[in-house]
């Protein structure tokens, strides 16, 4: 599990604090623990199990995942095109809820019978609050699905724990600000209110879900092989709901400025979404955008996604017994690389780590197989196998060293952003009997 993924849970919690269907309720929920017969000791710790009713909700949704498809099953289940379309369509309903097309909530007899257990607990009671944070997180569900949805998808690398991990600290993050606020409620008097910023911030929020839409349409098609979504519509479609972005934005900078209201307040978001937008499309001509390229297609993708021995640059894809006959005639050892259709950390590392010049010139003294473990079908499901059965493990990335007679000289698993430890685990491969590094 890398440090980039928990900094991304950590941020995408705090993020949903600013959504429209939780801010405006911010200081309705720390005025509850702010009564005056709840202070002292009480107050503290039922603000305490208020957000641990929302650490337990969310972190509940990630063991559930967990238990019901496993190590392995995690990392089919986020390349399924059905559940990429079907992500695809829940964030474009979302993005039509943020931008007032329809509403959505659930249904009342769910919320109806949470509430009302809450209610009936006594004043002080422990279970009330634990289920008033059970409660807070449903209804706050149709701005924070989007996140958790994206969050729950990354976190399917192969290990059953991710997910769980990733909910814990999704929600710790969520639920933190209220629990110390609810210490503090003089500071709540200081929060912005909700007004026009967070009616922008709705509209913004559906932008960006229309995107992650995109993002989840092109995951199917590489696993199916379309050839629409690739990385250059990705980044096309991206560039224009940013253009879109600023242009919402700046909808009334005309009338602000004759009216002589215009602030720095209203330019700098502009200004921001439209340079947002000339950063993207600096990526149409081709230029690498290391911050989002684990987010992208690959530049080259496989052409033949459900056929053996297909053929990508440099590499043998999907043929491990083709490239140990070819390490048999070169007398070279072979590279593999054990990856996923939508795998943003083997992304990650192609963009950014194989692409570099001394890497690529150490990779070049290996037979270099690309193994995909995460597609539909038998192919996918035996390259898995091998994997775990091999190597005791299914997640991804993992890249590993073998002879002509397939006997393991070292292995590597994880993300490195250091490119010289990478390269040191290539020539520690070539030159020892049996090394074995892991990175995690």
């Amino acid at each position: 599990m890398s440090s980039s993924f928990l900094w991304l849970a950590a941020s995408t919690g705090l993020l949903s604090l600013l959504t429209p269907c939780v801010f405006p309720m911010v200081p309705v929920t720390i005025a509850y623990f702010s009564r005056p017969q709840d202070r002292g000791s009480s107050a503290v710790r039922r603000a305490i199990l208020f957000g641990l009713g929302i650490v337990g909700t969310f972190t509940l949704l990630g063991l559930v995942l967990a238990a019901i498809f496993g190590a392995a099953g995690l990392n089919r289940f986020a390349a399924d095109p059905r559940v990429n379309l079907s992500l695809a369509a829940l964030f474009l309903l979302f993005a039509a809820n943020l931008f007032g097309w329809l509403e959505l909530r659930l249904p009342w007899r769910v919320l109806n019978a949470v509430d009302r257990s809450a209610r009936e607990a006594s004043p002080g009671s422990s279970v009330g609050a634990l289920i008033m944070g059970a409660t807070f997180t449903l209804t706050s569900v149709t701005c924070t699905a989007p996140f958790v949805g994206t969050l729950l998808v990354l976190a399917a690398q192969g290990s059953w724990m991710t997910p769980v991990i990733g909910m814990l600290v999704y929600s710790g993050a969520f639920a933190l600000p209220f629990v110390v606020l609810a210490f503090a409620p003089r500071f709540v008097a200081r929060l912005p209110r909700a007004g026009e910023w967070i009616d922008a911030l709705r509209v913004v929020i559906g932008f960006l879900e229309v995107g992650a839409a995109v993002k989840f349409v092109s995951n199917a098609d590489l696993v199916r092989g379309w050839g629409i979504f690739t990385r250059t519509v990705v980044l096309a479609a991206w560039v224009l709901l940013a253009i879109a972005g600023a242009l919402y934005l700046g909808r009334d900078l005309r009338a602000r400025y004759q009216r002589r209201e215009l602030r720095p307040s209203g330019i700098v978001p502009v200004a921001a979404a439209l340079a947002v937008a000339v950063w993207l499309g600096s990526g149409l001509t081709g230029r690498t955008l290391p911050q989002i390229e684990a987010f992208l297609p690959p530049a080259t993708p496989p052409q033949s996604l459900a056929s053996i021995g297909s053929a990508m640059p440099d590499w043998m894809l999907n043929d491990y017994s083709g490239a140990l006959k070819v390490a048999r005639t070169s007398g070279k050892f072979v590279f593999i690389d054990f990856t996923g259709y939508t795998c943003t950390n083997c992304r990650w590392m192609e963009a950014n780590i194989f692409n570099r010049p001394d890497v690529s010139a150490e990779l070049r003294q290996f037979v270099l197989a690309r193994l995909y473990t995460d597609g539909n079908g038998d192919l996918y499901e035996r390259q898995q196998a091998f994997q775990e059965r091999t190597f005791g493990t299914v997640a991804l990335p993992l890249y590993a060293v073998v002879d002509s007679d397939g006997k393991v000289r070292a292995t590597f698993t994880g993300l490195t952003r250091n490119p010289a430890e990478f390269i040191a685990f290539l020539q520690r491969a070539r030159v020892k009997t049996v090394a074995v590094l892991s990175r995690i």
